[in-house]
């Protein structure tokens, strides 16, 4: 909500914080989907999986380079949370708008990890590890590209819509990738060499 990680928000706002995480509970309906693609050829800035879907970006077609398959997921924690937020703001509750806004965005970040460890932990018994996750609108991967996750996961979708300018709705909603590999397939981060150091994606 906006606050460094070395400063104490004020005690109210520590209390309003965890009503919100005690509000935002029953709101949270998690659901997710993935499937794991085979990677057809990976040429320059383009990467090919099953069907002909191509992503674009560098960072992805380097990234993928180093894999054999790949997870492409959907992840979400519903609409009922986003709900209780527009009312908030109609009442003028804009401070408990954003706190319970920030929980929900907290909430669909850890629903992304389960899946994420979910798809780990299928691999590992191959011998296999698994990439960081990327999402379209990462380093230079365009957020048009929300098309080609969308068409790779075959309308399984876990009631996830995409609108004409690549938003997700319900907006509390994760898409992306996961690299499937041999031992270093996990090893790349473009972070490393990123020149952006106040990057909010940054890891």
């Amino acid at each position: 909500i906006g606050y460094d990680a070395d400063c104490q928000p004020p005690s109210r706002v520590m209390t309003l914080i965890d009503e919100c995480i005690e509000e935002a509970s029953p709101l949270i309906q998690p659901s997710y989907s993935y499937v794991i693609r085979d990677i057809r050829s990976v040429q320059g800035a383009r990467a090919v999986i099953d069907d002909s879907i191509t992503f674009r970006s560098n960072v992805i077609a380097r990234l993928l380079r180093q894999c054999d398959q790949v997870a492409v997921l959907v992840a979400t924690i519903g609409e009922s949370l986003e709900g209780m937020v527009h009312q908030l703001i109609k009442d003028r509750q804009v401070l408990r708008a954003m706190v319970l806004d920030a929980v929900g965005s907290a909430a669909a970040e850890r629903v992304a990890d389960f899946v994420q460890d979910e798809i780990s932990r299928g691999v590992r018994h191959q011998g296999l590890s698994i990439s960081l996750r990327f999402s379209p609108g990462y380093c230079d991967w365009d957020i048009s590209q929300q098309e080609m996750v969308f068409r790779a996961m075959n309308s399984n979708l876990a009631g996830v819509r995409l609108t004409e300018r690549h938003l997700m709705l319900p907006r509390k909603s994760i898409s992306g990738i996961i690299g499937i590999g041999h031992q270093g397939a996990g090893d790349y981060n473009p972070c490393k060499t990123c020149k952006k150091p106040n990057c909010p994606g940054r890891r």
